[in-house]
């Protein structure tokens, strides 16, 4: 079974909306080695209709290609989940218009790797209220926003599991949890 992993920047206080805004001063070498990683491990990639505009908007455009990371989304193939796309254009994509659960879960029945989910906080909700998140990796910034869309719904409770930490040079902290879903 494929799964699912969550990769977000995030603050102090849970706010996953718009980091374009706020996290481009915390960007080293360490926290570029692990989005990188986070790139290249997954073998697929699943984004709300709002990550898929500004990715689409934005990669297929980049010569800049240092670590691979633009070839890696422009050529990986790319489920979009929206109810007001009428097309998904961007190389290798696919629109899911309706039965979002059933046919995600019918994705990680699929050979295949890593589905990854990057920014896409409504549908990152909806996949961990129907327990279709494996783990979620965090890279939470030293900044306290007071306001925006937070990664985790009001009333969302899972126990998770410590996989992996690091504390970076830039005050970062990188967190890996599995979710330890209920039976």
């Amino acid at each position: 079974m494929r799964k699912i992993v969550v990769s977000e920047f995030i603050s102090l206080d849970g706010v996953i909306e718009a980091p374009h805004t706020w996290q481009f001063p915390f960007q080293t070498e360490e926290m570029g080695a692990i989005t990188e990683r986070q790139t290249h491990d997954t073998d697929a990639l699943l984004l709300g209709r709002v990550t898929y505009e500004i990715f689409a908007s934005f990669w297929p455009t980049q010569t800049n290609n240092e670590f691979g990371v633009a070839d890696k989304y422009n050529s990986v193939t790319k489920y979009v989940v929206s109810t007001t796309l009428q097309t998904a254009g961007w190389n290798n994509s696919t629109l899911i218009r309706s039965n979002v659960i059933e046919e995600i879960r019918r994705l990680k029945q699929q050979p295949g790797g890593k589905i990854g989910i990057i920014g896409s906080a409504t549908l990152v909700h909806s996949l961990l209220g129907a327990s279709l998140i494996d783990e979620m990796q965090v890279l939470v910034h030293p900044l306290v926003l007071g306001k925006g869309v937070r990664l985790f719904a009001e009333g969302y409770h899972s126990p998770m599991k410590l996989a992996d930490s690091k504390i970076l040079s830039n005050g970062v902290v990188y967190l890996s949890y599995q979710i330890e879903h209920q039976a």
